[in-house]
């Protein structure tokens, strides 16, 4: 049978205090409705769509590299019925089994998501809903039962004083049978509290009809915890961060301080590799092997080879590190920068669209951009390569073995050959041929006498 997902993405999500769409806030490096849409790829569905309607423009531009999805529009939200009754026409003509999601139920995993539609097409049910033991239950519809069998889904603020002491809750993640359903959504009739259209009002419905209705659950309700406010998001990153972090520890990582490390749902970390507290790994971060991060880097989008040690208080930006090099500490590597094997970047040093061949040192208070270093060479304290015009930026290209002076200005465009020489404090506007030194400052000038002359001249 076919599978066909639906996201439910349209609500305001006013608790967040945000300007920013609910299910576009990130964790763990995506936003919560691409954790969701993860989930729901294990199942190969023929086809995805997502409800959305306020900030609908922002949703979908925030999901534009997704282009096989499909949009429906609530412009007015009048319950999950009502939002399901706007994907009609997306799904007209379809069969099969539909799974519907929630935008902002991150932590549902492909493995529940495969066993939902596993039982509900074993036992041919027209609706199965995934159902969890909570011990505080508040704000989450209620499942009720009668001998064991689902008899009904009612909403927090419509239940009695006995429906609300019950601990089985909704997580509003469905399967349903497609034949049946839009002419049966047409049923349901708006109630409750806040007089809407209430999706699980098709128990009821179903029920009458003489259709199966089935139920599954989860052991662990973390799995389908929705996020309403910004304590809620924290309290899921934490559980992520800690999920995360056990998979990495499992796989031979060594993690000082797993409550201080933030490491990303899509980056991965070689065995043998130590961070110490504090470390960021964000994005499509890549870490080989017996590496070592110390406390307080920040690596964002970029690629560490085995062997390669940071020191304390880098951020390093996409950018590549090859093996056994080292960097830092304090070090900024931004942008489009390639380490060597074996290079060296230092203390307050910053890099961008730079490469460091083999080898190379640039150890101290150094800017190098739009710069090319060849194997072997070294880049003097206080070297800066002035890059920019204020217009347009220019390259610099330093050859192999090369040696720059302390306190180097390398005015781009400017070439320094293999194995040239460059005096300390020059400020080198030509290029230098290879094996050559280059000279540029001014001549030295010794006043004899001059600082008493001075110090009288102050004194009276």
């Amino acid at each position: 049978m076919s599978r066909h997902v639906l996201i439910l993405a349209a609500g305001q999500g006013t608790r967040m205090r945000s300007s920013q769409p609910k299910v576009l806030h990130r964790l763990a490096g995506l936003a919560l409705i691409e954790h969701v849409l993860r989930a729901a790829e294990a199942m190969n569905p023929a086809t995805t769509g997502v409800v959305v309607g306020h900030q609908a423009t922002q949703v979908q531009a925030g999901l534009v590299d997704r282009s096989s999805l499909r949009f429906a529009v609530q412009s007015e939200q009048f319950g999950t019925g009502h939002a399901l009754l706007q994907a009609a026409p997306m799904l007209q003509g379809q069969r099969g089994t539909l799974v519907v999601l929630s935008g902002d139920v991150p932590l549902v995993r492909a493995a529940t998501l495969e066993r939902l539609v596993a039982t509900h097409e074993r036992t041919k049910a027209a609706f199965t809903v995934v159902t969890a033991q909570v011990a505080r239950p508040f704000g989450y519809g209620r499942i009720v039962r009668t001998e064991g069998r689902l008899t009904g889904i009612v909403e927090e603020r419509d239940a009695s004083d006995a429906q609300r002491q019950l601990k089985e809750i909704n997580s509003g993640i469905y399967a349903f049978d497609l034949d049946p359903l839009f002419d049966a959504l047409q049923e349901i009739p708006r109630g409750g509290a806040v007089n809407e259209i209430y999706l699980p009002g098709l128990v009821t419905i179903y029920r009458s009809r003489g259709l199966p209705v089935e139920t599954i659950d989860v052991s662990d309700p973390d799995e389908v915890r929705g996020i309403n406010s910004q304590t809620e998001l924290a309290e899921v990153r934490r559980i992520m961060r800690q999920s995360k972090n056990e998979e990495l520890m499992a796989a031979g990582v060594t993690i000082e301080d797993p409550a201080t490390t933030y490491v990303d749902v899509d980056v991965t970390v070689g065995p043998d590799t130590v961070i110490h507290p504090g470390v960021f790994l964000e994005g499509r971060t890549t870490v080989g092997a017996r590496c070592e991060l110390h406390a307080g880097v920040r690596i964002v989008d970029s690629t560490l080879e085995d062997g390669v040690l940071v020191n304390n208080h880098c951020v390093i930006q996409r950018s590549r590190i090859a093996e056994g090099a080292r960097v830092g500490p304090f070090a900024h590597l931004r942008e489009g920068t390639v380490v060597g094997a074996e290079a060296k970047i230092g203390n307050f040093v910053e890099t961008k669209k730079t490469s460091l061949g083999r080898g190379s040192k640039a150890n101290h208070l150094t800017y190098l951009g739009d710069t090319s270093v060849g194997d072997g060479a070294n880049v003097g304290a206080g070297t800066i390569t002035c890059n920019y015009d204020g217009v347009n930026k220019h390259a610099t290209a330093i050859g192999h073995n090369a040696f720059i002076g302390s306190g180097t200005q390398l005015v781009a465009p400017v070439s320094v050959g293999d194995g040239a020489y460059i005096g300390a404090g020059s400020c080198i506007t030509e290029d230098v041929p290879a094996g050559a030194l280059g000279v540029a400052r001014g001549r030295q000038v010794n006043k004899t006498e001059w600082a008493p002359r001075r110090r009288d001249e102050q004194d009276s």
